[in-house]
């Protein structure tokens, strides 16, 4: 048969152009796409074999070998697997995927950013074209396993391709690529450079299950009186470990194989606080291989952090930050997950809305989460290390996840004013709750002792009641989407009233609706003068030392995360909050008596701007007028002396 020479189909040449053009910067992935592309080869092959007795095929030493030439430049890909007939060469190599291509170009020259671009390299069939962003020029040679004749594909990539037959090619397929010269300036790196080869091939197949073969270097020169035949050929070197440890039995592998490829994935020289294995069999199959860091990377909070496990297809390293597959409040979780029938089309935006994808995001969540709480029952130690390092970007999760956000919480664990140092699970606190309590009660803050120190906690201390102390910034706005956990309400301290009376005798209520009485007219002067701060003044029953603090209504915002909405560019309508004083204080009777006999005197109406600016500073809040309160208390001060 006479050499043929073909064009290229238009959206084919366009392809190929935006390949040779350079607009890829990371050309390492032309030799991923060969391997694997030799390793599917080799996995026909025996599947072929084992179905057909007949099959005249080699099939005793399956392998992957890449040759370099420094001299003439070349770089060449073989495999000795299933190969190519004349037909399929002209069908699978001469044209780009029968349909989907232009939709494929479109996504190319929309592509984000070049993690994007580069994942899309492998879809619709196209990664073998990935060889033209390093050569000049491409021929391939191969024999179809259980044929005679073998054929011959070349191209330059510009426009046309050639395809003749060819005698005693042997089985399986070799790729030549003539690669461009170092030089050029889209050339950075030498393919025919061993060290670079061992470097890609370590990064993109190293768990590839066929080896992965260079020839050893050139032997030194001859030893005198060694006869040339005398001369042992050298070994060929295997590249790749082919040791997928996700695929073996947890008995095969050894915790120090497994804390290895933890820190070559994530960079991190401490080994991984716990090692979780997945497999899921049937319809559709995966393996994972995921790790819980010991401690958390100084970037974690950062914009730029980079989170995802790698995705492998049948060991083919495919994309090394796959998001779709855990979700944010989870960014910490390092590892591998090994899809079998997931297809090459990696676009990140595909990737969100694939079936596969949700459907392993679902279940690699559920397992996190299962493995954190049985840390927690069966490995105390390593949930506090966990907990310390991650909790605050778990319980993020509260705010996202609504389909675990009760796994979240059980999971969870906060700092109580039961003890200063063991933190305590919800489900502790609830087993803790005094008889009658009906509230979980927390307050939230800066840190533990502007708490501990507000006077918020007061009447709560004096009663007993434990109360959560929420410090992370995220509490702020958890708190307030999260109604209840088992049944028992969420309830701020620092809001709304603080309804901790045991059962009240008739006596304590009369002395009760009493003081009410008595200080009513207090209140209501209070209330006029304070307007513009203040929605009410009211008595206070949270309050035991201090004479005054301030409440946000049950429904209000906190001022902490109008604050944080403010930092993110929104801003929330203002509200005002409630004045609550204590009637048992020195400085409030006397007000209350000095207002009934004086309601006049100015120096009255100071004395309760002092009063509510005293309560604002408690709790850590900002003066509206800063240069008033100073002037007023110097004032007060004088007169004292």
């Amino acid at each position: 048969m006479p050499t043929e020479t073909f064009e290229f189909q238009v959206e084919a040449r366009q392809l190929l152009q935006m390949m040779i053009h350079s607009i890829y910067s990371n050309k390492d992935v032309f030799l991923r796409e060969l391997i694997s592309n030799a390793s599917d080869a080799l996995d026909k092959l025996r599947l072929e074999a084992l179905r057909d007795d007949t099959l005249d095929a080699d099939v005793s030493d399956l392998h992957i070998a890449i040759e370099t030439d420094p001299e003439a430049r070349t770089l060449t890909v073989r495999d000795n697997g299933i190969g190519m007939s004349h037909d399929e060469v002209v069908q699978l190599i001469g044209t780009i995927a029968n349909s989907g291509t232009a939709k494929f170009l479109q996504e190319l020259k929309q592509a984000k950013d070049e993690a994007t671009a580069e994942g899309l390299i492998g879809q619709f069939g196209v990664g073998f074209y990935a060889a033209f962003m390093v050569a000049d020029e491409v021929t391939l040679v191969t024999r179809r396993a259980g044929q005679g004749e073998g054929t011959r594909w070349s191209s330059t990539g510009e426009g046309t391709y050639t395809v003749e037959p060819v005698d005693g090619a042997p089985q399986g397929t070799a790729v030549t690529l003539h690669l461009k010269p170092v030089d050029q300036e889209d050339q950075l790196f030498d393919y025919t450079s061993r060290w670079k080869i061992r470097e890609i091939v370590k990064r993109y197949s190293d768990f590839i299950t066929w080896p992965v073969r260079m020839a050893a270097e050139a032997p030194a020169e001859q030893k005198e009186g060694e006869a040339e035949e005398e001369k042992a050929a050298p070994e060929p070197e295997t590249l790749n470990s082919m040791k997928a440890l996700w695929a073996r039995s947890r008995d095969e592998v050894s915790d120090e194989e497994y804390h290895e490829l933890y820190k070559h994935i994530s960079h991190d020289w401490t080994d991984p606080l716990e090692t979780l294995r997945m497999q899921a069999e049937g319809t559709f199959e995966y393996q994972a291989l995921l790790f819980l860091p010991a401690r958390a990377p100084q970037d974690l909070f950062a914009r730029e952090h980079k989170r995802g496990v790698q995705l492998y297809v049948k060991r083919v390293f495919i994309m090394d930050h796959c998001e779709a597959l855990l979700p944010e409040y989870l960014r910490f979780v390092k590892g591998v997950v090994d899809a079998q029938d997931l297809s090459l089309n990696v676009s990140r935006e595909i990737l969100q809305q694939d079936r596969q994808i949700q459907l392993m995001h679902r279940r690699l969540v559920k397992k996190v989460l299962s493995t954190v709480k049985e840390m927690m029952a069966q490995r105390p130690e390593n949930y506090a290390t966990f907990w310390r390092e991650f909790g605050r970007v778990v319980k993020e999760g509260l705010l996202s996840d609504h389909e675990n956000r009760d796994a979240i919480l059980r999971i969870a664990s906060f700092a109580t004013t039961r003890d200063q140092e063991e933190p305590a699970t919800l489900q502790q606190y609830v087993e803790r709750m005094k008889e009658g309590q009906e509230h979980i009660y927390f307050m939230t803050g800066e840190s533990r002792t502007a708490i501990e120190n507000s006077p918020h906690m007061e009447a709560f201390r004096d009663k007993g009641y434990e109360v959560l102390l929420l410090t992370d910034p995220v509490d702020e706005v958890w708190v307030e989407t999260v109604p209840e956990f088992d049944g028992k309400p969420l309830r701020s301290i620092a809001k709304g009233e603080a309804d901790l009376a045991e059962e009240e005798t008739e006596e304590a209520k009369a002395e009760r609706e009493q003081r009410q009485e008595d200080f009513a007219g207090l209140l209501s002067w209070m209330t006029e003068r304070l307007g513009e701060q203040v929605k009410e003044v009211r008595l206070s029953s949270r309050l035991t030392v201090s004479p005054a603090c301030i409440v946000s209504d049950t429904d209000d915002v906190t001022p902490a995360l109008r604050n944080m909405y403010r930092a993110m560019g929104q801003e929330l309508p203002e509200a005002k909050r409630i004045l609550e004083l204590n009637p048992g204080h020195p400085l409030v009777e006397g007000l209350r008596k000095a207002q009934a006999e004086r309601p006049d005197d100015a120096d009255l109406a100071g004395t309760a701007e002092l009063l509510h600016g005293m309560a604002l500073l408690a709790e850590g809040g900002e003066l509206s007028d800063p240069a008033r309160f100073t002037k007023l208390m110097a004032e007060r001060l004088e007169r004292a002396l």
